[in-house]
């Protein structure tokens, strides 16, 4: 007679998981709301809006996803760490990699946002 295999479930440690989720949730929707308001400014100045923007903003929205998984998962009683360490690694690949790439946008040579806004602002004499 072949064995039943029960399914398994992980108990997370409460305090721990909500800890995480609720810091994993500040900072997309930080990110979120920043990358937005980028794209806003770069289209009142009728400027480009650099591939990085777009990027962040679907980052942003996978982690929100992801956390909304993660919690139907705990729910259930089906969240595995596997799921958390795989999705946790690929989403802190995607922040670096646009963490990496703002700094370039924002402050590099080619690009220089920063130089442009100040540019704008002053010849404009927004603000007098």
């Amino acid at each position: 007679m072949p064995r039943r295999h029960a399914p398994k479930h992980y108990l997370w440690p409460e305090i721990q998981l909500n800890i995480w989720i609720l810091i994993v949730l500040a900072a997309s929707c930080v990110c979120l709301g920043i990358f937005a308001w980028f794209i806003s400014v770069q289209t009142e100045l009728d400027l480009g809006i650099p591939w990085l923007f777009p990027f962040m903003l679907t980052t942003s929205a996978l982690a929100l996803f992801f956390i909304i998984f993660v919690l139907v998962l705990a729910a259930q009683g089906f969240l595995l760490p596997g799921i958390i360490i795989v999705g946790t690694f690929i989403l802190f690949a995607l922040w670096l990699t646009g963490l990496i790439e703002t700094s370039l946008q924002m402050y590099g040579v080619v690009a220089d946002i920063n130089h442009n806004c100040q540019i704008w602002v002053y010849d404009n004499r927004v603000g007098e």
